[in-house]
């Protein structure tokens, strides 16, 4: 078995995805933000307003460097710049999971956390210049993606056993 790397925009369900992956499969997973966060005892949302964005992207670098080093047959749940990594492709399998912006949205709206939610994302405080950089991204998205689920409408575990399917022509 290899990495499946999970990229795409925030709020896309990257780890709502991964947990099922996990119920569903022998992978175990990981999540970068969430090891960012361990590693700075401090949440990402205070990382950025304390640091600042390079700051943050700094760290992500450690982590992709790590990650290729040092883990195998794992699910990687990213944050949704973590793809920029240039070590991206030795990690693992680029899965893109992928959905319009305002399904996105409207997905993390109708989430029963949603204020939570979309508090621990910065960048999504201001929803134009969110989309402006969900425009931006997506494209490169793509480009790096091995395999590209759309998750727009679809259960976590519909995505985690479509997403499971397509890997296997992978590993």
């Amino acid at each position: 078995m290899k990495n499946i790397v999970l990229i795409g925009f925030m709020g896309v369900g990257k780890g709502s995805v991964a947990r099922e992956v996990i119920k569903q499969s022998s992978y175990i997973a990981l999540d970068t933000d969430d090891m960012i966060e361990s590693m700075e005892n401090r949440k990402i949302k205070t990382i950025f307003e304390e640091e600042g964005e390079a700051y943050f992207r700094a760290l992500e670098k450690n982590v992709a460097k790590w990650l290729e080093k040092s883990v195998k047959n794992t699910l990687v749940s990213t944050g949704g710049g973590f793809y920029k990594q240039k070590n991206l492709k030795k990690i693992g399998i680029i899965v893109l999971l992928d959905s319009p912006f305002d399904a996105i949205i409207e997905r993390i709206k109708a989430h029963p956390n949603a204020v939570k939610k979309l508090k621990k994302r910065p960048l999504l405080s201001d929803l134009k210049a969110a989309k402006k950089l969900y425009n931006e991204r997506r494209p490169e998205y793509l480009a790096l993606a091995d395999i590209v689920i759309d998750v727009t409408d679809k259960s976590g575990e519909a995505c985690a056993k479509e997403l499971l399917k397509k890997v296997k022509k992978y590993v």
